[in-house]
């Protein structure tokens, strides 16, 4: 059986193969005979149509994928579809930002229950954000600040030095592989 999966995610533009998880996904979905379909969460949008539900519906374009660096995609041409009726399955994939447009698009789809499949299930997503998720593991980690005051952040740079060229060589490294690093340095002055 062919499955309509439609992609949340970020640009196609911007995904580096070698790494992504998403696009394996998608490409795995591909080589199983599936419709994939791409959209930004940008375009999700909900409207009232005399169901609990409403419609939720999202610019989205056929693609196809291909393991090809700088060329690995083929678009075709964006329309508006039904995420309830001309979509099985729907893959939560884009990068946070977590604020209130990703939490506003969570809920949007939490409401296509029932008709829509959508992986990652999006209050999951609401209730443990990857930032903050991670803190359940405090014991493994490095000493570790979560901070908005500019004070905070510098007592503790001052307590705990900064990088070393090891570390940084290591996290560029990540990066080259395609390993996101949600980690900027900045240590000038």
């Amino acid at each position: 059986m062919s499955l309509r999966v439609a992609v949340q995610m970020d640009p196609l533009e911007t995904v580096n193969i070698a790494g992504d998880s998403s696009f394996a996904l998608m490409l795995s979905a591909q080589e199983r005979g599936h419709d994939v379909w791409h959209y930004d969460v940008a375009t999700l949008a909900w409207e009232s149509d005399a169901t609990p539900q409403g419609r939720i519906t999202a610019h989205a374009a056929p693609v196809t994928l291909r393991r090809v660096e700088g060329d690995h995609f083929t678009q075709g041409e964006r329309r508006r579809i039904d995420l309830a009726r001309d979509i099985d399955v729907v893959l939560m994939r884009q990068d946070p930002p977590f604020h209130l447009g990703y939490i506003s698009a969570a809920f949007l789809l939490d409401r296509l229950k029932g008709t829509t499949l959508v992986v990652n299930d999006p209050k999951s997503v609401i209730n443990a954000p990857e930032k903050m998720f991670v803190l359940d593991y405090a014991r493994f980690m490095p000493p570790t600040l979560v901070a908005r005051r500019i004070e905070d952040v510098r007592a503790f740079q001052q307590q705990y030095g900064t990088i070393s060229p090891e570390l940084q060589r290591d996290l560029d490294r990540l990066k080259t592989k395609g390993i996101p690093v949600d980690v900027v340095f900045d240590q000038a002055g």
